[in-house]
């Protein structure tokens, strides 16, 4: 979803009188939600069976009475491939899948394999049959509007916590529910715990996903082991935030670290520098997406032959893309980098 917010921009710059409409599941709704450049966002729950069926054909009922001139399917799943030959628009665009391209009047072709190209260029290629240019990541960024009442809630819950305005806060969004792009519980404990040691204005903020709330707690428990009670008090959960809530965190943030994720490219619709952890996919895959500006670095394992993978069978059994990347490396490059902001 992120990765096609700088498509929907440079669909706008072009058609500036346009009427554009975003359709979108209810999870990742908010990241559209509050684009400057939508002028409607159809928010669709998913189901299955007859009740699901009858919900698509009335969907595409709607979508074909407001005549649509061209739809992009930007998911190229079955679902959103159904919908958008359901629209009945003149123009279909979406990849070229099996099964599936018939329903598309332009088909774009999508190579399987893993390519050194980064996931927003692969969205980018459905605008190539419309005549745009390459995609530039620093006037078509990534993005997601902050949400004020999200804002709003997420500073009475960082006040809540006895949190000053001026205190800097490191965000650690822990993602544990894929074992590919799971760093090491310890491993992350003991970058909260030092981050907390080596500056005692700093607050260190814990977020995750549902999946992950467990690695997190256990996470946090071994952190505040390294720590005196008084320093403990500095570490932070905040496991249950919306994803409005999350992005407004970001504006709050000196810095953001986290694994190849959602919550890392929503930071990335921020100006918070990025710590990116890299375990079996490839930075110049999944990079932030925007001003070369703002600061966004990779950490991970080089010179690991198995390195990309399909994320379907770890080869050497033990993840060693992970494993093997030691906190020190994150810790000296996150210092680094709130040091920058400090001068």
């Amino acid at each position: 979803m992120v990765f096609t917010t700088p498509a929907v921009r440079a669909i706008r710059e072009r058609f500036a009188d346009a009427y554009l409409t975003y359709v979108v599941e209810p999870h990742a709704a908010p990241v559209v939600t509050g684009n400057p450049h939508l002028d409607e966002v159809i928010v669709v729950s998913r189901s299955r069976g007859i009740s699901g069926l009858v919900a698509d054909v009335a969907l595409g009922r709607r979508l074909r009475r407001a005549r649509f001139d061209l739809t992009i399917d930007f998911h190229g799943g079955p679902h959103a491939a159904l919908l958008t030959w359901l629209s009945g628009s003149p123009v279909r665009i979406g990849y070229d899948t099996p099964g599936r391209g018939w329903m598309y009047t332009t088909r774009v072709p999508r190579p399987r394999g893993i390519r050194p190209r980064h996931a927003v260029e692969n969205q980018w290629d459905l605008l190539a049959p419309l005549g745009f240019d390459a995609a530039d990541p620093a006037t078509q960024p990534v993005e997601m509007a902050t949400d004020t009442e999200a804002l709003s809630a997420v500073d009475l819950r960082l006040s809540a916590a006895g949190i000053t305005p001026d205190a800097p806060l490191v965000v650690i969004h822990l993602s544990a529910g894929n074992p590919f792009r799971r760093w090491p519980i310890e491993a992350f404990a003991t970058v909260m715990a030092m981050l907390v040691l080596r500056d005692a204005r700093r607050r260190v903020i814990i977020t995750a996903g549902p999946s992950d709330r467990t690695a997190a707690s256990n996470a946090m428990a071994q952190a505040r082991a390294l720590l005196e009670p008084a320093e403990a008090g500095r570490l932070v959960s905040m496991d249950e935030l919306s994803l409005a809530e999350l992005r407004a965190l970001m504006d709050r943030a000196a810095l953001f670290i986290g694994g190849d994720s959602g919550p890392l490219h929503v930071a990335a619709t921020s100006t918070v520098p990025i710590v990116g952890l890299y375990g079996p996919t490839l930075p110049v895959r999944s990079q932030p997406w925007r001003s070369r500006e703002l600061i966004s670095e990779a950490v991970g394992v080089e010179g690991l032959p198995c390195r990309p993978c399909d994320q379907r069978r770890c080869i050497p059994g033990d993840f060693r893309c992970l494993t093997t990347l030691r906190p020190e490396l994150v810790l000296e490059t996150a210092e680094r980098i709130l040091q920058q902001g400090l001068r």
